[in-house]
């Protein structure tokens, strides 16, 4: 989705621009792989409206194919807003910080712009607006600009502030505001899920931003390991050594069951739902837990497409990664038609929705949607590589 472009040239003499460009890959591939993990989920709220699930997940209740199918998309945000953090740092190698953060607050107005406008319409389909939603891209977008500001600062000081949200944030769980006060939106755009209205609008915060402003501050720290002149073998040792401490670090804190997230429990009888309580994570906001776990595997997961990059693979998926708003933006209206023209032909079959009656169709949907969904966005990938004359091409 909102990353920095990935057209900006990069490299030095210590690092030939051939490492640069095959480090370069390696995080675009992933991009695009989380991409097509995020297809999955939003072809799921299409076609299951009628069974929303909640967050997190319950596993007392949710039929454990919809409960599986919905969790292999939580990696998605937090490794987009990772990357982010990461590519500025990038970014920042050909760039003074002054011209990275101009970059970075024109660039997270943008999205902020886009969410509140042709983002809501995707969801809604409605003008003017019943409601209108804070989600990722709008807080990738503050996330940005908070990474504007921070920058300039050391980077052991960015560090120290990112992982001190990251794990701390939990400890505010219990702090709330009331709703006639004048805090109570603030509030609800920073750390805690809420819903008011202004003006006959309703405003709802999917996504408070303050874990993910701790998230894209450690991804920036991450980037003398892409930018210097450290071993390839170093670098994917590092990163798997980090994604598996992380890994480690969810499963003890996640046993001893006292922080992180909301208690897990156990079902008497049934191994399976207790397995699904101990991995359900809250969201919205990110939990420590649910980032140690989506974050640690990226880690791994990014590790990996560097050492077999130049694989087909890699190649289709860093297509759909080095153009991530033009396909984001382009499956949410082909998915919001394909649903309207589903609804106007059958009608709402599943009380007020329309939608289909197994979850296999959710996976047929989707499987047939990845080719079709991916021409168009290679089109415009290589459109970007072409007309760098084009300045407002590198904000798609």
């Amino acid at each position: 989705m909102a990353t920095i472009a990935r057209s900006e040239p990069f490299g030095s003499a210590a690092t030939p621009v051939k490492a640069a460009a095959r480090r370069l890959t390696s995080i675009d591939a992933l991009r695009g792989f989380v991409m097509v993990i995020m297809l999955l989920d939003h072809v799921r709220e299409t076609w299951f409206l009628h069974l929303q699930v909640s967050d997190p997940v319950d596993a007392r209740t949710v039929m454990p194919a919809l409960f599986f199918t919905r969790y292999l998309s939580t990696i998605c945000a937090p490794v987009f807003v990772g990357l982010t953090g990461l590519s500025a740092f990038l970014y920042g190698r050909t760039h003074t910080k002054g011209e990275v953060s101009r970059f970075l607050v024109e660039r997270g107005l943008f999205l902020m712009f886009l969410e509140l406008t042709f983002v809501n319409f995707a969801w809604t389909a409605k003008y003017p607006p019943e409601t209108i939603w804070f989600q990722v891209i709008w807080t990738i977008g503050v996330a940005m600009i908070a990474l504007a500001g921070l920058l300039h600062l050391p980077r052991k000081a960015i560090f120290a502030i990112g992982l001190a949200i990251v794990c701390g944030h939990n400890l505010l769980d219990g702090v709330h505001v009331a709703p006639d006060s004048p805090l109570f939106a603030p509030w609800a755009m920073l750390h805690e899920r809420q819903a008011w209205d202004f003006a006959g609008i309703t405003f709802k915060t999917t996504y408070p931003v303050l874990p993910w402003i701790g998230l894209i501050s450690l991804g920036y720290c991450m980037g003398p390991w892409f930018a210097g002149d450290l071993a390839a073998e170093v670098r994917q040792k590092r990163m798997t050594m980090t994604g598996l401490a992380m890994l480690a670090a969810f499963v003890a804190l996640r046993t001893l069951n006292v922080y992180g997230d909301a208690p897990r429990f156990v079902v008497e009888g049934d191994g399976l739902r207790t397995f699904m309580s101990f991995m359900a994570l809250t969201k919205y906001p990110p939990s420590l837990l649910y980032l140690l776990l989506n974050c640690g595997l990226g880690m791994i997961l990014l590790s990996a497409f560097e050492k077999i990059d130049g694989g087909r693979v890699s190649q289709w998926l860093s297509v759909l990664g080095g153009a991530p708003m033009f396909f984001y933006m382009l499956h949410l209206y082909v998915l919001k038609a394909l649903y309207l023209i589903a609804f106007a032909i059958w009608g709402a079959n599943k009380g007020k929705f329309f939608g289909v009656d197994n979850l296999a169709w959710v996976w047929v949907w989707y499987v047939g949607l990845i080719v079709p969904l991916y021409f168009p966005t290679r089109w415009f990938s290589n459109l970007k590589k072409r007309r760098r004359d084009i300045w407002w091409l590198k904000y798609l």
